[in-house]
């Protein structure tokens, strides 16, 4: 598809329309009007000439000249397939540059290896994925990283005074929504932190896990994101049958993921990005019936008796809580379809609702079309210590839910026969 983006009087289509063709030039592929699963390791070149011209800018040996693309090399280090996904996740986010992963921790923690060094430090918002907090506070700290928590709600200048004056922070990694309390953080906030610990010589980048809302509920690199991640298993994916992932950004700092990527072998496969292609076509209607779904689930749980507490985003209020709302306002464009409740007593009243359900499914993952209940404590982010767990809100009697788009009606009866249980 020609790029018409610099020419004047020419209809901007929006990302929902885009995710059909962008990128994509059917007379490359004997008219098809799909893209083909590109299953190759290999690519010949023309001539020994071209070979050397590709080597030379795939491992930075000089720049390109103008109008020169990136040829392609071997499937590890990009595909046809890679590429036009890549140019099609930029869309949502506006970003110059995607990198697309085997899986959302391999994108995570690709993009950590990346800019975090030996004697660096990392500012990170609790609660997180259960995977993404023990690789930052137990793997990293093996590397010499020196990792910062902090929760919902406190002051820069707290986070600031923790930390240090001394502590060399390089990235503040950002998950809001958080995973699975639905607490808020302010990115425009965060920014002003990664700022701080900036200066001349060298830059603290603010990463953001835009998975809960993203991409089409949230846009962090608006609010002063460097880099975006995504577990693309989720609602990128959405049909429970890929693991992937991605990160997005600037050129300059995409380039450098890619290389760590490279070396990593953590790219996604031909056959997962034609699938991530696919899906990305119904992203948007698939998370508005999700939304849709999510609010008539949220207002049946809200008034349930058996229910002691609900987390989602379309229950803040400005007069409850004015900052959590004043967040959600700026830089959340839906609520989500992810809700969060605590259940009256424990563990056990917890388990027996989980496992008299009918129609939600028993299991970990979100943003899939069929609806998921799990136990967050004792599943997703059970390697948390228990102690941790409370205070970042997350009980034994806290039930998580991803809303799919089923009726709306069979799901409130599934939610209300299993709490009479």
């Amino acid at each position: 598809m020609k790029d018409n983006s610099k020419k004047e009087n020419v209809k901007q289509f929006s990302p929902e329309s885009l995710m059909m063709s962008f990128g994509y030039k059917p007379e490359l592929s004997e008219g098809a009007i799909k893209c083909p699963i590109f299953q190759t390791s290999t690519f010949v070149f023309k001539n020994a000439e071209e070979g050397k011209a590709f080597f030379e800018l795939a491992y930075g040996l000089r720049k390109k000249n103008e109008g020169e693309e990136m040829g392609l090399i071997y499937s590890r280090l990009n595909n046809p397939d890679l590429e036009i996904l890549e140019n099609r996740l930029c869309l949502w986010d506006r970003a110059e540059e995607a990198a697309s992963f085997v899986s959302g921790m391999a994108a995570i923690s690709t993009a950590f290896l990346t800019f975090l060094k030996p004697g660096d430090a990392l500012i990170y918002s609790k609660p997180v994925y259960g995977g993404t907090d023990y690789f930052v506070n137990n793997i990293l700290p093996s590397y010499g990283i020196k990792t910062y928590g902090f929760l919902a709600g406190v002051s820069n200048e707290e986070i600031i005074n923790t930390v240090g004056k001394d502590a060399r922070v390089k990235m503040i990694f950002i998950e809001t929504p958080a995973n699975p309390t639905n607490s808020l953080i302010d990115l425009g906030e965060a920014s002003n932190i990664a700022r701080h610990y900036s200066n001349d010589d060298s830059k603290c980048l603010l990463a953001v896990d835009n998975t809960y809302l993203g991409p089409v509920w949230q846009h962090p690199l608006a609010h002063g994101a460097d880099l975006i991640l995504y577990s693309a298993t989720k609602f990128i994916s959405g049909h429970s049958d890929v693991i992937a992932g991605a990160c997005l950004g600037s050129h300059k700092l995409i380039e450098q993921v890619k290389v760590m990527r490279t070396f990593m072998g953590s790219m996604a496969s031909p056959f997962v990005v034609w699938l991530l292609m696919r899906s990305l076509e119904t992203l948007k209607i698939r998370m508005e019936r999700q939304v849709k779904n999510a609010k008539v689930v949220a207002e049946f749980l809200q008034s349930h008796p058996r229910v002691q507490k609900v987390y989602y985003l379309g229950f803040l209020r400005e007069k409850e809580d004015a900052k959590a709302f004043k967040i959600f306002k700026n830089q959340c464009l839906s609520a989500g379809s992810m809700i969060s409740f605590d259940i009256k007593g424990g563990e056990k009243e917890a388990f027996l609702f989980l496992n008299s359900l009918e129609l939600f499914h028993l299991a970990v993952s979100l943003g899939s079309t069929e609806s998921l209940a799990e136990h967050p404590a004792s599943m997703t982010h059970s390697d948390i210590l228990p102690e941790d767990q409370m205070q970042m809100g997350i009980s034994p009697q806290m039930v998580r839910l991803s809303i799919g788009v089923e009726n709306a009606d069979d799901l409130v009866w599934d939610l209300s026969q299993a709490l009479e249980k």
